[in-house]
């Protein structure tokens, strides 16, 4: 037989492993096989915090690739809803996740939950014929390709992201759900309490420590005999660290430089690889953040304008009473029975009220922007949903963003899940082989559009159309996308005593639509 290049030299010697035992995978080669990709989430990092002094690594690695200064989290500006969207590429409307804590009755008919916990996700699948999730995840399509992946995290989204796997988990709880999980066999989970020590749950146990627990996982136990196609880090700072003591505190800036510094780590295991020639990086955050103004007790001041209002039901729910779940800067209301007398009165009651920023609803309403026009429109949705408001006023750290929020928190402490541009607008720096070198993009991106680049990076054939895009204009050899358009949605309502107005301000960039930001107000 005539060799005529290396090239086929090297194709004989692939077509010849796959005649070796069984016992040896093999994985027929081509332009993309050798290619890895890794993406690392800073949950709540917002892009200003990115400096030399607050995240070395991340700095430098933005000057080596492309920082998105124009980078988008999905509505509502929440963990796991953008945890499902990074997974899926698409919008809430499509996966079937709208906000952290959601009301279903089919899961639970008499309280919220969390919708990223284990057993609901489990109880969600049995309900709904396996589609909790109703669209597979980056993690999934690739593994169906017949690639390997890699996921741990330290806060219970990243299960959303390989929700089938075999989960290695050790949880705590205490208000949130705070542990270090990967998906891995016995054998492998018995590996790494031998080298990493037992899992860390007890009360003293740092965000810091579990992270570090998280990034070891993966880059000392789920790397150690080969690296993956797929990898992900969900790290829990500096959210965790923020929402108690505000963006900017010195506790704040010293979790970025614990997230910096776990970055700093999957960057050297991946040298210490050989491999960063052929991997490309992402680290992007789920959303922003902002610092709480004031918090509001929702049940308790409808209860007061006389609605039956309740967090959860005692009894069997009668029809006009108002489930009230809150996140953060966004609160649902569910009507049992969607009585629409009930929504008119509650829609009314908030654009009175001085906290009240975007309000939409399920049906038609005057001054309201419809569900979809934020693609909220899930199957299970609530009758009524309002970003709260937000304004552009410093804490005492000297950082913009303040927000009203539910009562979770109080006031001075950090919060996030509004239509502030700074919730909405996030991180996102990429590096590597697919990307362009030392860039700065202005055009606008979003978090709907990792999974398409993700794919695209890996020769991945999607399985199905996606909300987002594949961020081209980033990438070497590709061409540019359309141009941006940006317009500005009103709704407004007169009554005697003044009128209720509120905005949306969108960007479009082909197909791909982002929410750029959204407040309104009463005015007398």
């Amino acid at each position: 037989m005539e060799l005529k290049s290396p090239l086929s030299l090297t194709r004989l010697v692939a077509l010849l492993a796959c005649f070796l035992p069984a016992t040896i995978q093999c994985e027929t080669k081509s332009a993309s096989t050798d290619r890895h990709v890794v993406v690392v989430v800073w949950d709540g990092m917002r892009p200003d915090f990115i400096s030399e002094r607050n995240s070395p690594a991340l700095w430098k690695l933005a000057r080596e690739g492309v920082t998105f200064r124009q980078h988008h989290s999905v509505y509502p500006t929440a963990t796991n809803v953008n945890g499902a969207a990074l997974a899926t590429g698409v919008y809430p409307n499509r996966n079937g996740l709208l906000a952290n804590r959601e009301y279903r009755p089919r899961i639970d008919p008499q309280r919220a939950f969390e919708n990223g916990d284990l057993d609901v996700i489990k109880k969600g699948d049995e309900t709904s014929g396996g589609k909790y999730l109703a669209l597979p995840t980056i993690a999934e399509i690739v593994r169906g390709a017949g690639r390997r992946t890699a996921i741990a995290g330290t806060k219970s989204v990243a299960f959303l992201h390989d929700r089938h796997a075999e989960w290695t988990t050790a949880i705590a709880k205490n208000s949130l759900t705070k542990f270090a999980a990967a998906p891995m066999p016995a054998s492998m989970r018995e590996e790494t309490l031998r080298l990493l020590g037992p899992f860390l749950t007890k009360p003293a146990d740092t965000s810091d420590q579990r992270n570090l627990y998280a990034t070891r996982a993966l880059t000392e136990i789920l790397w150690r005999d080969s690296l993956p196609a797929f990898s992900l880090l969900w790290l829990s700072d500096p959210d965790l660290t923020q929402h108690e003591y505000s963006p900017g505190a010195e506790l704040s800036l010293a979790a970025i430089r614990s997230s910096d510094r776990n970055l700093a780590t999957v960057l050297d295991a991946l040298s210490k690889k050989d491999a960063r020639e052929t991997t490309d990086i992402l680290v992007v955050s789920d959303h922003g953040f902002s610092t709480i103004e004031r918090g509001i007790d929702f049940p308790s001041e409808l209860r007061a304008a006389g609605f039956d209002a309740v967090a959860a039901f005692q009894q069997t729910p009668k029809a006009g009473q108002v489930m009230v779940v809150g996140n953060g800067g966004t609160i649902l209301f569910y009507i049992i029975e969607h009585d629409r007398t009930v929504a008119f009165r509650l829609v009314e009651w908030l654009q009175h009220s001085d906290f009240a920023g975007v309000i939409f609803a399920r049906e038609k309403f005057e001054g309201v922007f419809p569900l979809e026009s934020v693609s909220a429109n899930t199957a299970d949705a609530p009758d009524v949903m309002v970003a709260l408001r937000w304004n552009t006023k410093p804490n005492r750290f000297g950082i913009p963003g303040q927000i009203i929020t539910d009562a979770t928190r109080g006031a001075g402490k950090g919060s996030h899940a509004t239509l502030s541009e700074f919730d909405v607008h996030n991180t996102l720096v990429a590096a590597g082989p697919g990307f362009r070198r030392a860039m700065i993009s202005d055009l606008p991106s979003g978090n709907i559009d990792l999974a398409p680049t993700v794919l695209r990076l890996l020769g991945v054939e999607p399985p199905h159309k996606f909300d987002g895009r594949v961020l081209s204009e980033a990438m070497t050899g590709d061409s540019a996308p359309p141009r941006p358009v940006t317009e500005t949605l009103e709704a407004a309502r007169k009554f005697s005593s003044g009128q209720w107005r509120q905005h949306l301000r969108i960007s479009r960039v082909g197909e791909t639509t982002y929410v750029d930001e959204g407040n309104g107000a009463f005015e007398r």
